[in-house]
């Protein structure tokens, strides 16, 4: 094993403030559609808005550190292996079966979390996005009157914004149990907090120290 410097500073940190983001968007989220009542309606409002901001603001800085350091890469769909690493998630990983692929600094993703954040972030966030700014400035004022987009109902608007939400909740939860499938139960915890992780030594990457005949 040796270890590795995989997880940039930055990349840490739009990492955890995305998370912290997307699940405050979600309590206030879910609080205006009247499941739970914590903050009252006119403040989750308000407190909902404001982390919509925060979250488009943290995006666009998240695009331009991906295509300026060439990380966007990583997050490129393949179908090869696809099916292995399936079959690991479902059945290796109870049976304490190898990883089927090797992890590295230029190649963090296995398969299949490479479509899911691609799908993520070419899809579901862009459309929870969209409908989000739709949903707040339907409405914005023009010197003394209001103007209103040609949009007949928001309920279409409101129920695309939503079902991003339930998908967004639903990869939250599957990253929380992935993150327990590293090395060890922390590892993968470890290696977001300090940018460094254990990886295999590949073939050509001989030990520092070999041990006398």
């Amino acid at each position: 094993m040796r270890k590795e410097y995989v997880y940039q500073a930055f990349e840490r940190f739009w990492h955890w403030t995305q998370a912290a983001l997307i699940l405050f968007l979600g309590v206030t989220g879910f609080e205006i559609h009247g499941t739970f009542h914590f903050f009252g309606y006119a403040q989750a409002v308000h407190f909902h808005n404001i982390a919509a901001i925060a979250f488009l603001i943290l995006i666009a800085f998240a695009i331009f550190w991906h295509f300026s350091t060439g990380e966007w890469r990583q997050y490129i769909p393949t179908l090869t292996n696809l099916r292995a690493q399936g079959e690991y998630y479902v059945l290796g990983i109870f049976r304490n079966s190898p990883h089927p692929l090797k992890k590295s600094v230029l190649s963090k993703l296995n398969p299949l979390q490479k479509l899911v954040y691609a799908g993520l972030k070419l899809l579901v966030i862009p459309v929870i996005a969209l409908s989000g700014l739709l949903y707040m400035f339907y409405r914005y004022p023009q010197r003394y009157e209001v103007i209103a987009l040609r949009i007949e109902s928001l309920r279409t608007i409101a129920l695309i914004h939503t079902a991003g939400a339930f998908l967004l909740v639903a990869f939250f939860i599957a990253h929380l149990y992935l993150i327990t499938t590293g090395r060890t139960l922390t590892s993968n915890l470890k290696a977001m907090l300090t940018g460094f992780e254990e990886l295999e030594n590949e073939p050509n990457h001989a030990p520092e120290e070999r041990s006398q005949p």
